[in-house]
């Protein structure tokens, strides 16, 4: 009986805990704040119980929901910039064909006769090679420009998948470990249920 009566004080203590806890969550607004800033933040808020922690379950369920958010947001970001790569690498790309063939054609040019003709206007061999060569200057600040892009966009890319990676790693690790602490509550309360129904049979 001094088993049962125990155990029920000490599930109404628990059940009042939460009831409390949740109160006040729903009382507060919930500040903004990382993934695992929440995590502390839950593991702070949650009722000890031995060596375990008992969380409240909407605090749970909203922290699922904040990361699977933070998820989304993030594969967005990576589409996204995923998007402006290629863009840029197909822009990268034709600017590198144009630069050739303005290279080729100016080795072209200086092979041949010192009068040249451009679109049927005749012009000093000095006069063209400049504009040529100017062309070719604008392409390659071009091309650089380009690829200060395309590298830039990269890292980012690069940024967000790490920082994807590492929210998804977190939150099944502290899924993995929710559940195990789930489990053995459920031992620990089976077992409790169990020494009571042998107090009473006896």
């Amino acid at each position: 009986m001094n088993t049962i009566k125990t155990s029920l004080i000490f599930l109404l203590f628990v059940i009042a805990g939460a009831n409390a806890q949740e109160e006040q969550t729903q009382a507060t607004e919930p500040k903004v704040n990382t993934i695992s800033q929440q995590f502390e933040d839950l593991l702070e808020k949650s009722n000890n119980f031995q060596e375990y922690k008992v969380v409240n379950q909407n605090s749970l369920l909203k922290l699922k929901s904040n990361t699977a958010d933070s998820i989304s947001g993030l594969k967005e970001q990576i589409n996204r910039l995923q998007e402006q790569i290629n863009s840029q690498q197909a822009k990268v790309s034709e600017l590198k064909n144009s630069l050739q063939e303005t290279e080729n054609t100016l080795e072209t040019t200086r092979a041949e006769k010192d009068s040249i003709y451009f679109l049927g206007m005749p012009m000093s061999k000095g006069g063209y090679m400049g504009m040529m060569w100017g062309i070719v200057a604008v392409l390659a600040l071009a091309l650089v420009f380009f690829i200060l892009r395309f590298k830039g966009s990269n890292a980012h890319t690069q940024e967000a998948r790490k920082k994807l990676a590492e929210v998804e790693t977190e939150y099944e690790e502290y899924r993995k470990k929710a559940l195990e602490k789930e489990q053995k509550m459920g031992r620990l309360l089976q077992d409790e249920r169990n020494k009571a129904v042998k107090n009473n049979n006896k």
